[in-house]
């Protein structure tokens, strides 16, 4: 398995124009295709945006692929049996989605792609809410702009749910970080509802925003080039 780790300049500022993804997971395969909301998955020409492979046994638990080429890898995320903060890796760089509350679904993760004014990476809330029939999580920056929302189906097994973005011209770069850093949150969070462990992770746990240290070693992280699954 290859690791990409630095962005090909040429991709550099391009720009989707797509505003909203849809997930649909293949448990049988352990796979899940995200698609555009116009795709035909029962179309076998279809082409997803990203394939997601799951390893429940061994980490990392969630492998990002680009289309349907598994044998590249976009990003990964880990989740663990007791801390409640998942990593993940992005290109390469290696990241964590801080917890900054116990019990409520209020979690950090320092973008790669956005700077606030200063030049320094911009932090990216995520916070959800949840009904008899969704569960939404929703990504904002610093100031508190919406910038993503997924919505799932509680009741729904393969059509899990919607990514929708805020701003219709997206760029690629930040539509990776995005799908992978909230599907990671999101397995982390529907992990926790079945893991007792996680309830003696969150009561010990120390909540709390990154670090300017932590987000100045984000900034410099290159990650590594893994080779091999």
């Amino acid at each position: 398995m290859e690791y990409s780790h630095d962005i090909p300049q040429e991709k550099l500022g391009t720009s989707s124009s797509t505003a909203t993804l849809k997930v649909d997971f293949r448990w049988t395969k352990l796979k899940a295709h995200i698609t555009t909301v116009e795709a035909d998955i029962h179309d076998p020409s279809t082409v997803p945006v990203y394939t997601l492979s799951f390893q429940t046994l061994k980490s990392p638990h969630l492998i990002f692929h680009p289309g349907n080429d598994t044998t590249s890898v976009i990003g990964t995320g880990t989740i663990h049996a007791i801390s409640i903060n998942p990593d993940y890796e992005l290109h390469g760089k290696p990241g964590t989605i801080k917890a900054l509350r116990r019990f409520h679904t209020v979690y950090e993760h320092i973008s790669s792609v956005l700077r606030n004014p200063g030049g320094a990476p911009m932090p990216m809330t995520w916070t959800s809410d949840t009904n008899f029939k969704t569960w939404d999580f929703v990504c904002v920056d610093d100031q508190q702009n919406p910038v993503a929302k997924f919505s799932t189906n509680i009741w729904m097994v393969k059509k899990v749910g919607n990514i929708e973005f805020m701003d219709k011209n997206i760029s690629d770069e930040l539509r990776d970080e995005i799908v992978v850093t909230g599907l990671t949150l999101y397995y982390c969070m529907a992990t926790r509802v079945n893991n007792i462990f996680n309830l003696f992770g969150a009561v010990f746990s120390r909540p709390g925003r990154h670090s300017e240290e932590e987000v100045e070693k984000r900034d410099d992280k290159r990650g590594s080039e893994v080779v091999g699954s």
